[in-house]
């Protein structure tokens, strides 16, 4: 199913969902260096394999059902049982730090964050009005808000601009006033926080202003913190001193009450990427100030409804504070090593990436700028001028070496030849993926 997304312009742009099943065909073909080894290599997946082997354990040694077997029954409800509830306010109110307690009723829970994000588009905007979306972005907020709900994402393009700093907010509010102007009605800004895929946190200033900027205009801001905890120290590359790194600060943890009026405020979280369990499928959307908004949410919760037994998974993982500590902790460790050894790997072979990240899984990488010092200028019978474009170009050469990257025009970059590395695979994987980027770009 097509559906669209407002561009820079203003003008509406096809967004062809099904093309990324192709993804799914790659997943199931993996490269391994013994039993597959003419499969792919996959760094476009946004899953952290470094912890499995801690999680398996920790979960192989639980009961997942319980003496009453209630799992097999539809317990207390669709939106989430009253233990998960509980785990999740717990563990958010130790390590969110929130200003003000979070409770249970607050809480809406669902079978992965994505759809708690179409939950927010349908809750939040009606058809034909857009939610604002800085670039680049996590391709996958297009068909999350839109696919379904005839939300429109309106990119926001912010050029030489930190898009994690307070300069961004006029970028934010140009781009709101021109939509508005034109008949897209904004009514929310989705924020990716940590950034997917810039691997960097917005500062305290920032989201102080973006705050600001919603109550000015009455919009509701949506903070999706699914990074939340996975925020480690870069040991090897250094950002710009424009482009600061900085801590991880939920939104949660401001005196929102004191900047906008606390229903426009909403947080997304899940246990996909801060325990490396996007299989588990469980997601939650927090909205303290708007119970409205979470009740509405539970009327279609029927088909959201997480798994009994997911559920059971994740209490036993958020209730087991000690389990938790270690895990990321040690995780935090792992992934700070692993970006150490991507970023030496592209060293190694000239590719340009951006510096400085600290958090998620990812890398910025700038594989244009290569294919054309070392491919476009042999390449004589093709105009690049009117051809497909450099980011296609290396992607077609990418998928030539069985590599598969998430590309910069999927992920809404302001500019071409950008690609989305993650990083947290085993370094063997990096290392034979790296090499493939290189070779293809300079064949």
């Amino acid at each position: 199913m097509p559906a669209t997304a407002l561009s820079s312009r203003g003008t509406t742009a096809s967004v062809n969902y099904p093309k990324d099943f192709a993804l799914w065909d790659i997943i199931s073909n993996l490269w391994h260096p013994e039993s597959n080894p003419d499969g792919y290599v996959s760094l476009g997946l946004a899953e952290n394999v470094l912890m499995h082997n801690e999680l398996r354990e920790f979960l192989n040694s639980k009961k997942l059902v319980d003496p009453q077997a209630v799992s097999f029954t539809y317990g207390s409800g669709p939106y989430g049982s009253k233990g998960i509830r509980a785990s999740i306010t717990n563990f958010m109110n130790h390590h969110f730090k929130p200003f003000s307690p979070l409770q249970p009723d607050h809480v809406m829970v669902t079978n992965g964050v994505s759809v708690a994000i179409e939950h927010c588009a349908w809750g939040l905007a009606n058809p034909g009005d857009g939610i604002l979306l800085g670039r680049p972005y996590y391709r996958a907020f297009l068909p999350d808000i839109g696919m379904r709900t005839g939300v429109k994402v309106v990119p926001v393009s912010f050029g030489t601009v930190d898009p994690c700093g307070v300069d961004c907010v006029a970028a934010y509010e140009a781009t709101l006033l021109k939509s508005n102007a034109e008949g897209v009605k904004i009514r929310a800004l989705m924020l990716c926080h940590p950034h997917n895929p810039l691997g960097r946190c917005y500062s305290i200033d920032t989201l102080i202003a973006l705050l600001r900027l919603c109550s000015k205009y009455n919009i509701h801001l949506i903070s999706d913190e699914i990074y939340a905890l996975t925020v480690w120290v870069n040991t090897i590359d250094s950002p710009a001193p424009t482009r600061p790194a900085v801590p991880f600060s939920s939104i949660l943890s401001l005196d929102v009450a004191s900047l906008i009026d606390p229903s426009l405020v909403h947080v997304l979280w899940g246990v996909s990427k801060d325990f490396g369990a996007n299989g588990l499928r469980s997601g939650a959307i927090i909205s303290p100030g708007n119970p409205g908004f979470i009740q509405a949410c539970k009327a279609c919760g029927i088909w959201s409804s997480p798994s009994s037994l997911a559920e059971n998974a994740v209490c036993a993982i958020l209730n087991d504070e000690e389990f938790v500590e270690r895990y990321i902790g040690l995780n935090r460790e792992r992934l700070s090593t692993a970006y150490a050894h991507a970023v030496a790997e592209l060293k190694k072979h000239g590719i340009e990436h951006i510096p400085g990240a600290n958090a998620a899984f990812f890398i910025w990488i700038n594989l244009g700028k290569m294919f054309k010092d070392d491919v476009a200028g042999s390449m004589k019978s093709v105009s690049l001028s009117d051809d497909i474009g450099v980011t296609a170009r290396v992607h077609e050469r990418l998928m030539a070496r069985k590599v598969y990257l998430v590309d910069g025009d999927a992920a809404g970059a302001e500019e071409e030849g950008w690609f989305r590395l993650v990083f947290t695979q085993p370094p063997e994987l990096i290392t034979e993926a790296i090499g493939r980027i290189s070779a293809a770009l300079r064949a």
